[in-house]
């Protein structure tokens, strides 16, 4: 009796931790989700792939790279939203298709380009004193080529798009369009996840989610 009374007792026990274990996934895996929308909602990204991994291939890439983007901060001098800054970039996706053919003819290539605008996957990226956790994301997507080199990612809107990364930091105008466009517990996830334990856990849990998410559509 008292045996089968203790292999009750610990069923119930188990049957309690798989059910905590269960609300404890599934409240994080719908945080993370909240989080990476509101997030992905804020920002219009920038992803040009090159031809190939070769020196002249990554060196024409990052050509084409600055070409656009000085068109795009020129077109979007004055735009306070990212839905502004996509439908401009719409009305003249045709004009960066011939700035991006142009340079590439310009350099002696003859690879055919393409742009496209819609939602892509990222991995977590640092712009300076800014992280952003892999998700989902509208992008201005450019290939060049075959498009099987090296990627190169950026933001367009608001405009975290400069060459020196690794010494940079964001503008403070832009950290302004970026704070205003997103919630503010968002913003402290992407702009304080290294000063703060609890802020830099609850960043990687919406990466380690996010990054499972794109894993599992992949295959």
């Amino acid at each position: 009796m008292r045996h089968l009374l203790k292999k009750d007792f610990i069923g119930r026990v188990c049957l309690i931790l798989l059910l905590l274990a269960v609300f404890v996934f599934i409240s994080a895996f719908s945080y993370a989700n909240t989080v990476s929308d509101e997030i992905a909602d804020s920002v219009f990204r920038l992803h040009v792939i090159a031809n190939s991994d070769s020196d002249e291939d990554q060196n024409l890439k990052y050509k084409v790279r600055d070409a656009l983007i000085e068109y795009m901060n020129s077109i979007c001098s004055n735009t306070t939203s990212k839905e502004e800054a996509i439908n401009i970039a719409k009305a003249h996706i045709d004009a960066f298709y011939d700035i991006a053919n142009n340079v590439i003819e310009e350099n002696g290539f003859s690879y055919p380009v393409s742009i496209e605008i819609g939602e892509f996957d990222f991995p977590t990226k640092t712009y300076g004193d800014v992280s952003l956790p892999a998700g989902t994301y509208d992008a201005l997507e450019v290939k060049i080529g075959e498009a099987v080199g090296q990627n190169w990612w950026c933001v367009m809107f608001p405009p975290l798009c400069f060459v020196d990364v690794s010494s940079g930091i964001v503008p403070d105008d832009s950290k302004e369009q970026l704070e205003e466009s997103m919630p503010e517990e968002d913003y402290d996830l992407i702009t304080k996840s290294d000063d703060s334990s609890d802020v830099h856990f609850k960043f990687k849990i919406v990466e380690l989610f996010e990054n499972l998410k794109m894993k599992l559509a992949s295959n």
